[in-house]
């Protein structure tokens, strides 16, 4: 049974799903679980005053993203065999337990715990949130929703900080979870009630080989990325076992998705190149457009001087230039149908706004500095969400959750690795340019890294601080001359793609672009709770 063609009348989709409030449900979910990885970056500093431990802060945020990028393929998957509802709903249960818990904390071991559990959460809002939509719309219609939620995750990871600051000094660290309850049972309410779609319950086991291997590669994946190149050198021990790791749990869950009756990850998607070339592309766009904003933040607060507050609204427009053409760019694919030349046009403006980017030294004009940063958020804007859309409009209608959870994996497993391949450039360089810039005994007992900081900036002489922000630009320019040839990989992909039109009916509304791979397993069709 599918869903039939998607229609909205004043608000009521086909289905009996308002519109309306199940979106703005959809949106607000989408940014809580969004910013629950950049929120908590301002408040460590109370935390770890608190609860003392240290040698354990950079776990808060590392286990949050090590759980949701785990669950995220999974909950795409339980989500075509149980239904999109029943999936989000538990998904975001687990997300306000764990926000709840995360908040009682009294220690730093409690915390990290109770992160998993949130993490685990959100790994299921986000593919959710991309299905739903997919399944209420056909991938043309689907456009609207799909710009709406690029400009969400944008605004998320930038308001995420000051937010987090906010109410660490108003109310106290706490509230950097808590405030995920109040909102949470909003969002609950919103899709309990008005989100009504067909329920598909397979008659197939779930499969835990590919689970269990799929999360060991991800897990080794994430801390490989997270840990090469900053904190373990590339050829330690520890990073060369969990590559080993990391390699053996992948070959063994190919193994196990070409056995499995309903693999997490169906290995025929890959036959589709409109599918693989999407993932790849979506994979560079979090490498480079998402990877590279902590380093942004850290050249307007460190070179230009701004604080934490001030460096907000001066990635602001940034930000309102990736909007613009998130938004820009979903209403013209509305209307015509063709999306092939966004993610080309952003691949190639992109190169452009990593090259401006890598000019900036401690002499540019903030104002131009910003223009630079608009170009570079514009062209991110341009693909933001569409490469989930091109997989989405190819998938057979019983893999629609599957692809949904693999793209947005793709993005995320992007950005670690983008964070870590940029910090490990970056500090790769600083050492060598604060010798060549600043007088050794002008930093006598000062930690390098420590020089990021508002307070240690402010205690140094005028040409030893001026001499400190020429140093970090220059170790800063490296990590976005890298970006280029990411982007240009990206632009190749991206020209390769075919040049398809997005279905304006659903899969069985009597148009169909491609044939579905193989014949789903025996569904039990049954309507979801309301």
């Amino acid at each position: 049974m599918s869903v039939p063609t998607a229609r909205a009348t004043g608000g009521l989709h086909s289905s009996g799903t308002r519109i309306t409030p199940t979106m703005t449900g959809c949106m607000l979910a989408a940014f809580l679980a969004i910013l629950d990885t950049q929120i908590v970056a301002t408040a460590l500093p109370r935390i770890v005053g608190d609860l003392h431990g240290i040698d354990l802060f950079a776990w808060v945020t590392t286990a949050y993203v090590i759980a949701s990028s785990v669950t995220t393929p999974i909950y795409g998957k339980l989500g075509d065999l149980f239904g999109r509802k029943v999936t989000f709903l538990s998904a975001m249960t687990l997300f306000m337990v764990g926000s709840a818990l995360s908040g009682a904390s009294g220690s730093m071991e409690a915390l990290i715990i109770f992160r998993v559990v949130q993490g685990m959460g959100a790994g299921g809002i986000f593919v959710c949130v991309l299905s739903i939509i997919g399944e209420l719309f056909s991938p043309r219609e689907g456009a609207k929703y799909y710009g709406m939620f690029g400009m969400i995750f944008a605004g998320a990871s930038l308001a995420g900080p000051a937010i987090g600051g906010l109410l660490t000094d108003v109310l106290s660290w706490h509230w950097v979870f808590l405030v995920n309850l109040p909102l949470g049972a909003v969002v609950f309410f919103l899709l309990a009630k008005y989100l009504h779609l067909p329920r598909q319950v397979r008659q197939s086991r779930l499969d835990y080989a590919g689970i269990l291997t799929l999360s060991g590669a991800i897990i080794s994946l994430t801390l490989l990325t997270s840990w090469a190149g900053v904190q373990y050198a590339w050829t330690s021990p520890r990073i060369i076992g969990l590559c080993t790791t990391a390699v053996l749990c992948l070959a063994l869950f190919i193994v196990s998705e070409s056995r499995a009756d309903e693999p997490i990850v169906p290995l025929r998607l890959f036959k589709d190149s409109t599918f693989t070339l999407s993932l790849l592309g979506t994979i560079i766009c979090g490498i480079v457009f998402v990877g590279s904003v902590n380093f942004l933040a850290l050249y307007v607060q460190v070179v230009t001087g701004a604080s934490p507050t001030t460096s907000g609204f001066v990635l602001l427009p940034m930000m309102l230039g990736l909007v613009l053409s998130s938004v820009g760019s979903s209403k013209i694919i509305r209307k015509t149908g063709k999306y092939k030349v966004f993610p080309v046009a952003s691949m190639a403006l992109g190169i452009v706004g990593a090259l401006l980017l890598s000019t900036m030294d401690a002499s540019t004009p903030r104002l131009v500095s910003v223009l630079f940063m608009v170009v570079f958020g514009f062209a991110s804007g341009l693909s933001a969400q569409v490469f989930t859309q091109a997989a989405q409009n190819t998938a057979p209608p019983q893999d629609l959750g599957a692809v949904s959870g693999v793209a947005t994996f793709g993005r995320s497993f992007g950005t670690s690795i983008g964070i870590s391949l940029f910090a490990s450039i970056f500090y790769g360089h600083l050492t060598d340019e604060i010798t060549a810039h600043v007088p050794a005994a002008a930093l006598r007992g000062v930690d390098h890294e420590a020089l990021s900081s508002q307070s240690v900036l402010d205690s140094l002489a005028a040409p030893v601080r001026h001499a400190v922000e020429q140093a970090y630009a220059a170790a800063l320019t490296p990590v976005f001359v890298t970006a280029v040839p990411l982007l240009a990989a990206g632009l190749l992909i991206t020209l390769c793609m075919k040049n398809l039109t997005l279905r304006s009916q659903h899969h069985g509304g009597g148009e169909r672009e491609s044939a579905p791979a193989t014949d789903p397993a025996p569904t039990k069709a049954t309507p979801e709770a309301a």
